[in-house]
C-alpha cells in the first residue's frame, strides 16, 4: 500500500508566479479530497496570515478522507519545544497531522543553522516527541536527505534514527535540490530501509528531471509514502508531478490506492489548479495535457481507428482525458474522416473528394491556417465541401476609422454594409482598438435577424507574426477563441492585413455560434 501526500498548497506555491487566496485554496482543497489523496498540506501555520485563515476555514469543508497537514520546522536552537513559536502555531492550528523537516546535511547544521551536530539530532527529536505527545500524527521531512547522506551517510542516518526514537509516524527523504539520479535512490534506501523501524516516504525535486522517476524507484525500494504537486509545480523547476506518479502507480504498477473513479477525475483536477493557478493547462504533460492522446499523423490515426493500443499506452478515459484527432499539413484520408464525424458532419470514402478536402487544408496551412486551434474554422470548412454549408450574410463593405490625439487614448469607429436574407443593413459602432469596433459593428448589423448572437461572446483574441522578415507588411495569423457560456470553438484568419485576417476569423466564429444555437 501506498500514501500520497499532496503539497501543491504550500510547495506547489513557491513556484514563480502562484499566489492562491485562501478561498482558492478551500477550493482546491475540496477538489484534491475528491481525487482521493491521503493527505493535504495545507500550509505553514506560523508563516502568514493567509495559511492561518486557511486552517480555520478548512474545518468547515466536509472532506471525505484526506487529513489536513500543517507544515513547520523544528525547533530552534537552544529554545524549548514548547517556547517555540512555529511548533505552538502548528497545535493552535488545530490540525491532527503535521509534517515538520529539520536539517540532515552536516553543512547545513554547521553553516545555515549555526549550531553543532548535535544539537540538531536533539531539536529533531524533542520537537517529533512534542508533537506526538500532544496526540499528532507527525511526518519528518529530512531536508537535504541524498545530497547529506553522500557526504556523510553515517550523520545522515542519525538523523533519521532521531526522529524515529520522538516517535515520528514517517521518516520522508527529502531531495530537496532535486539533482539526485533514480539509481542512487535505490541505492540509498535499499542500504538504510532495515536500518530503521518506521515506514519511509520521498519528497522529490524535479531540477534534473526525475522528480517522478524517483518517487516510483522510492517506491520500488520500500517506501510507502509519496510526496508531490499537481502538475509538478513547486520552486525552481518544481517538485514531484503526482498527475503522472498517481496513474503510473495505478495502472502501471497495479497499486490499488484510488478507486477508478477518483482516477478518472485526474484531468480535470490538473486543469482545475491550473485554471485557478491562472496558468494554462499544460498541454504537452503526460496523461492530463491536451495532447497528451492527440494524434497528428495520417499513418498513426489510420492505425488508432482499427485499434487504439497501436499508439496509446493507456485508454485515456482510464484519467478522464479523450483522444483528439488533429487536422493538418499532415493528415491523411483517416484524420479527415475521423475528424468529420467528431464533429457531426458524416461524409465517407466516396461521398466526396477527400483528395480534394486535403489538399485544400494543406494549402492553406502553408499559408499559415492553423486547424489544430480552430476546429469550428474546420467545420465551416468541411460544411463548405459537402454542400452543407448555408452563408447567413454577405458583405458589402466596412470601414474602420481610428482617432489618436496627444491628450486621448485611440478611438476607433466602424461602419458596416451587409445584406442579410435580401435585406440591406447600414450601421456604425465604437470600439477600444479596430477590432473590436468591426466585432461591435457586425453584431449591431446581425442582432435583429440573429439574436442568439447576445449569448455569444469573443473570450480571447491572439495574433502571431508568420513572416517576421517583412517587417510591417508580414503575414499575421489570428485565432480567436468564442463563447455561449457552455461551449468554446476556436476559429482562425490569416492574411498580410490584421483586419482582413480578424474578419475572416470572427465571420467563422460567428456563423459557428449562430449555427450551434440553433442545432441545440
Amino acid at each position: 500500500m501506498v500514501q500520497i501526500y499532496d503539497t501543491t498548497l504550500r510547495d506547489g506555491t513557491q513556484r514563480e508566479g502562484i499566489s492562491y487566496s485562501t478561498e482558492d485554496k478551500l477550493k482546491i482543497t475540496k477538489k484534491l479530497d475528491q481525487l482521493g489523496v491521503d493527505y493535504i498540506e495545507g500550509g505553514w501555520p506560523g508563516s502568514n496570515p493567509k495559511d492561518i485563515e486557511y486552517f480555520k476555514s478548512v474545518k468547515e469543508l466536509n472532506l471525505k478522507s484526506a487529513k489536513i497537514t500543517a507544515f513547520g520546522s523544528t525547533r530552534r536552537s537552544k529554545i524549548k519545544p514548547e517556547d517555540d513559536q512555529n511548533l505552538q502555531a502548528i497545535l493552535d492550528s488545530g490540525v491532527e497531522v503535521a509534517t515538520i523537516f529539520g536539517k540532515t546535511w552536516d553543512l547545513h547544521v554547521t553553516d545555515a543553522l549555526n549550531t553543532t551536530l548535535e544539537e540538531n539530532l536533539e531539536m529533531i527529536e524533542s520537537s517529533v516527541r512534542y508533537l506526538k505527545e500532544h496526540g499528532l500524527e507527525v511526518h519528518f521531512d529530512a531536508e537535504h536527505f541524498f545530497d547529506g547522506y553522500q557526504a556523510n551517510p553515517k550523520y545522515a542516518l542519525k538523523v533519521l534514527q532521531a526522529a524515529e526514537k520522538g516517535g515520528a509516524d514517517t521518516l520522508v527523504l527529502c531531495d530537496t535540490n532535486g539533482g539526485t539520479m533514480p539509481f542512487e535512490v535505490e541505492e540509498i534506501i535499499v542500504e538504510i530501509k532495515d536500518k530503521l523501524k518506521t515506514s519511509l516516504g520521498i519528497h522529490a525535486h524535479n531540477d534534473a528531471g526525475v522528480a517522478v522517476a524517483n518517487s516510483l524507484i522510492a517506491y520500488e525500494s520500500g517506501a510507502e509514502h509519496i510526496q508531490g504537486t499537481i502538475n509538478g509545480f513547486g520552486e525552481r523547476c518544481g517538485n514531484a508531478n503526482l498527475s503522472s506518479t498517481l496513474p503510473n502507480l495505478k495502472l502501471k504498477y497495479g497499486v490499488d490506492f484510488i478507486s477508478d473513479g477518483e482516477l478518472k477525475r485526474l484531468t480535470e483536477t490538473s486543469r482545475y489548479i491550473s485554471e485557478v493557478a491562472n496558468l494554462t493547462p499544460p498541454t504537452h504533460k503526460p496523461y492530463v495535457g491536451d495532447s497528451s492522446f492527440a494524434h497528428k499523423g495520417g499513418i498513426h490515426v489510420s492505425a488508432i481507428l482499427r485499434e487504439p493500443k497501436t499508439y496509446e499506452h493507456i485508454d485515456p478515459e482510464l484519467v478522464g482525458n479523450k483522444r483528439r484527432v488533429l487536422v493538418s499539413e499532415l493528415s491523411g484520408k483517416s484524420n479527415l474522416i475521423y475528424k468529420a464525424q467528431e464533429l457531426g458532419i458524416d461524409i465517407k470514402e466516396g461521398s466526396i473528394d477527400l483528395h480534394q478536402v486535403l489538399s485544400k487544408i494543406k494549402e492553406l496551412e502553408h499559408q499559415g491556417y492553423y486547424f489544430e486551434g480552430a476546429e469550428a474554422s474546420f467545420k465551416l470548412l468541411l460544411e463548405k465541401a459537402t454542400g452543407k454549408y448555408n452563408k447567413l450574410f454577405d458583405l458589402e463593405g466596412v470601414r474602420i476609422i481610428t482617432e489618436k490625439t496627444e491628450e486621448l487614448n485611440p478611438n476607433s469607429e466602424a461602419t458596416i454594409k451587409v445584406r442579410v436574407n435580401g435585406k440591406r443593413v447600414h450601421t456604425a459602432a465604437e470600439g477600444e482598438g479596430p477590432v473590436n469596433a468591426l466585432d461591435y459593428a457586425l453584431r449591431k448589423a446581425l442582432c435583429e435577424f440573429y439574436p442568439e448572437l447576445e449569448e455569444i461572446h469573443l473570450i480571447d483574441y491572439k495574433v502571431r507574426v508568420l513572416e517576421g522578415n517583412d517587417g510591417t507588411a508580414a503575414k499575421v495569423r489570428v485565432l480567436i477563441e468564442s463563447s455561449d457560456g457552455q461551449e468554446t470553438w476556436g476559429t482562425v484568419g490569416v492574411s498580410t492585413n490584421i483586419i482582413e485576417a480578424s474578419w475572416q476569423a470572427l465571420v467563422d466564429s460567428i456563423e459557428y455560434g449562430i449555427k450551434l444555437k440553433r442545432d441545440s
